[in-house]
């Protein structure tokens, strides 16, 4: 063998080599998706179940509605919702709870597209930040939660407790979702930057109206862009029973992000 032919062989070595060794394309050679890890996924019950705060601050118990699917998608984070009932769900029976607004909403739906944690207070007691620090804590640990995409809703008693917890950690939230309840006008600029969907009724014998219309006009003063208020002109108190089984309601929650 001549020395040139030497030299082309190993030329010819050298360069399949590299072909072999270097970013491989085309159908055949796609490299697999990274692995994830689910080693620390905990199965869950789905449908309703009642449960336990660990490490409460004063609310020790809650209604939990996991969607049909969580245990068959291990590596999904899920949306959760957060719902704060009206003053008549308040006691020990989170029956009372699982039947109300939106938690009877996802009760009825296996298939309900977030996880919803809706705790109860106790009697005469009212909803109270450091309970509900905690209890936001906990769940955070105990499910596949997207941390980007929790949200807080509440009716009556619970719009009143929603708009309060939001203006003290504004930044837990993707969005909130207060109805018939009241805030604080004064302090409104805090949620600037925080989605806001509030509803009332214009004939609400029981909170008047005009605490929602404060709230979203001290939002408009304070230059926010990002709050959709619904008033309808008769209904009462109850503003909710229209509001959750509005199927535009949940679109727009799930278009917010933090």
């Amino acid at each position: 063998m001549t020395v040139t032919s030497i030299a082309l062989l190993m030329l010819t070595f050298a360069c399949s080599k590299q072909a072999t060794t270097g970013p491989v394309t085309g159908e055949e050679g796609k490299n697999p998706p990274p692995a994830v890890d689910t080693s620390s996924f905990v199965r869950q019950q789905t449908g309703v179940s009642f449960r336990k705060v660990n490490n409460p601050k004063g609310i020790t118990d809650y209604v939990l509605q996991i969607p049909a699917s969580y245990n068959d998608q291990k590596t999904v984070k899920w949306p959760v919702i957060i719902f704060l009932h009206g003053i008549g769900e308040r006691g020990n029976d989170l029956n009372q709870v699982k039947n109300a607004g939106l938690a009877g909403k996802a009760a009825a739906d296996p298939n309900f597209p977030f996880i919803v944690i809706s705790p109860q207070c106790k009697t005469d007691s009212w909803w109270d930040n450091p309970s509900l620090d905690a209890l936001y804590a906990d769940v955070l640990k105990q499910y596949n939660i997207d941390p980007q995409r929790i949200y807080l809703t509440g009716l009556s008693m619970g719009g009143y407790g929603t708009w309060d917890w939001a203006q003290n950690a504004p930044d837990k939230f993707a969005a909130i979702v207060p109805i018939c309840g009241g805030g604080t006008p004064a302090n409104a600029c805090v949620l600037k930057n925080v989605p806001v969907w509030a509803f009332h009724n214009a004939d609400d014998p029981t909170v008047s109206v005009y605490n929602s219309r404060d709230m979203v006009d001290a939002l408009g003063k304070c230059g926010s862009n990002l709050v959709k208020y619904t008033e309808n002109p008769t209904g009462g108190h109850d503003a909710w029973t229209k509001a959750y089984n509005d199927p535009a309601l949940y679109d727009w929650i799930k278009a917010q992000k933090k």
